[in-house]
């Protein structure tokens, strides 16, 4: 397990790398805001979704409509503790329910 300093670095640029994700897509104008860990996009009347890094456990999680995800460094990419789905993925589909969005991820490296 990282320390923490590093883990936060790491979890820095994942939360850089959605926030540009989303600046970036097409097909809507998708209000979010980052604010020392937590990413809160609006999704409109599909309520929010949350992105925030649990710095005990050493993951990162997401809260939605549809539940609660946790994401654990895995081969180098951030991984749900419960299905093994990869954390873009994840997002991707949830901002699709949500907010009708198409955002297209990068790689969100865990490494």
């Amino acid at each position: 397990m990282q320390d923490e300093s590093a883990f936060l670095a790491l979890t820095d640029r994942v939360l850089d790398a959605i926030g540009a994700a989303l600046d970036a897509a097409e097909n809507g104008d998708l209000d979010w805001s980052e604010n020392d860990g937590v990413l809160s996009v609006d999704c409109g009347t599909g309520g929010r979704i949350i992105v925030n890094r649990h710095v005990p456990n050493r993951e990162i999680w997401v809260a939605a409509k549809s539940g609660g995800f946790h994401f654990r460094p895995e081969s180098g990419a951030w991984r749900d503790t419960r299905g093994g789905e990869e954390l873009g993925a994840v997002l991707q589909r949830l901002l699709q329910q949500q907010a009708a969005a198409r955002v297209d991820f990068p790689p969100l490296r865990s490494g």
